[in-house]
This record gives C-alpha cells, structure tokens and sequence, in this order.
C-alpha cells in the first residue's frame, strides 16, 4: 500500500509541475503577443520615421580579428 500511495504523490506532483509550466509557457506567449502588437502599434505611429527603425548599418563585431 505505501508503494501506490508514493506513486499517487509522485504522480500528483508531476501533474501540477506539468499544468506551472504550461501556465508560464501561455504567460509567456501572451507577452510576445502584447509586444509584438505594441511595435505594431508603435510603428504604425511612426508613419515611416527614420527614428524608429533600428541602426542596421552598424556592423556587429569589431572588424579585425582577434591576435592569437
């Protein structure tokens, strides 16, 4: 009987660490959601300014390697 009462508790914990990380991982897509719709938003404000774009002229490293 012990066996089948830790396998119950076993069982009951793995469904609420199941049911957590499905509430984050809604959590989550629903704050990619309202950013997504906020740059929209923002860039639909901006009627085509310069100023809201991003600088993608910048190159991302420095352009010489590294002396080994």
């Amino acid at each position: 009987m012990y066996e089948f009462e830790l396998h119950q508790a076993r069982s009951a914990e793995l469904r609420r660490r199941a049911a957590n990380e499905r509430l984050a991982l809604e959590a989550a897509r629903v704050a990619r959601a309202a950013r997504r719709e906020a740059a929209a938003r923002a860039a639909e404000r901006s009627d085509g300014d310069a100023g809201s774009e991003s600088d993608t002229r910048r190159p991302r490293r420095f352009g010489f390697p590294r002396p080994t």
